[in-house]
């Protein structure tokens, strides 16, 4: 994996306690943009907490571009009225911001995890979509989609200098699956906030060195039986990839490149909600123009 983003996809195995929150048993559309509010709630945050640690010469003595932090300083304020949108839309059932601990050092780690988060803000509306009724509300969040699209690519292409996507697709997730990529980074919740229909899975990582084509050791906690057959899936785009867990060991299939998340299930063939075990991890496989490895 391109070193960019060692530190920002660490996070995800150092801070691997997803945070419990209060569960629906429904989902309708106020549900969907209450959930979408939470991840804007945690974006605005981030951008907002770097912003006010790190200035100007702060991001240029991390060796990013003089211009790079008014940028961001752009997306935050997307953000900020992403926050406010939503927050206008529910009323008096908007949930409200949580406590929220981001482990960025430097503006460096900042822009590393700023792509991992907008990465899959774009999976997160992607994947809710089809849960929304309203046509409105659908227009509206595909009009947030396009621009967390935008951000994930300028990020990505402009700062840290990799691949600006990662296929003809984007990766749709589940709300569970999206929940428990969010949550390491949530400390706690107000307790008025509304319920919503998320699990969070137990958190899957790889080893640092994961290579596509390659043997990876994986480590999860799980309590499924030891003789239950398990499979890792690999989401890239709208295609899915399954290949046995044997020993602790998976090899990534060798034809994955960009953002890609990896899910263990009980499945030999498609992963669900009903059959994940465990992640998902997300892995970035940087490619050239030549769409070799890098």
């Amino acid at each position: 994996m391109k070193s960019f983003a060692t530190v920002a996809l660490a996070v995800f195995s150092v801070y691997a306690h997803p945070s419990p929150v209060k569960r629906a048993s429904a989902i309708d559309d106020a549900t969907v943009l209450n959930f979408a509010l939470t991840l804007e709630h945690l974006e605005n945050a981030f951008y907002k907490g770097a912003l006010e640690k790190f200035d100007d010469k702060a991001f240029i003595h991390a060796g990013l571009p003089s211009w790079a932090r008014g940028r961001f300083a752009q997306v935050a304020a997307h953000e900020k009225t992403h926050v406010e949108f939503l927050s206008s839309a529910l009323g008096n059932k908007a949930t409200k911001p949580c406590t929220y601990n981001f482990p960025y050092t430097d503006p460096r780690s900042f822009a590393a995890l700023s792509q991992v988060l907008e990465g899959v803000g774009v999976s997160a509306y992607t994947g809710a979509a089809r849960l929304i009724s309203n046509k409105d509300y659908l227009t509206a969040a595909a009009s947030i989609l396009s621009t967390e699209a935008r951000h994930a690519s300028w990020v990505a292409a402009a700062v840290n200098k990799v691949a600006g996507w990662s296929g003809s697709f984007d990766v749709p997730l589940s709300l569970n699956e999206v929940y428990t990529l969010a949550a390491p980074f949530i400390v706690s919740c107000p307790s008025t906030n509304p319920a919503l229909p998320v699990k969070p899975f137990p958190t899957l990582t790889f080893s640092a060195k994961s290579v596509p084509g390659s043997a990876s050791t994986v480590t999860f906690e799980s309590s499924t039986a030891s003789s239950t057959e398990l499979f890792a899936v690999f989401f890239t785009g709208l295609s899915q990839e399954v290949v046995p867990l044997v020993d602790g060991t998976v090899v990534i299939p060798k034809d994955v490149r960009g953002l890609v998340y990896a899910v263990i299930s009980t499945n030999g063939t498609m992963a669900s909600d009903d059959n994940i075990v465990a992640g998902p991890a997300i892995l970035e496989f940087d490619f050239g123009s030549n769409h070799l490895l890098q």
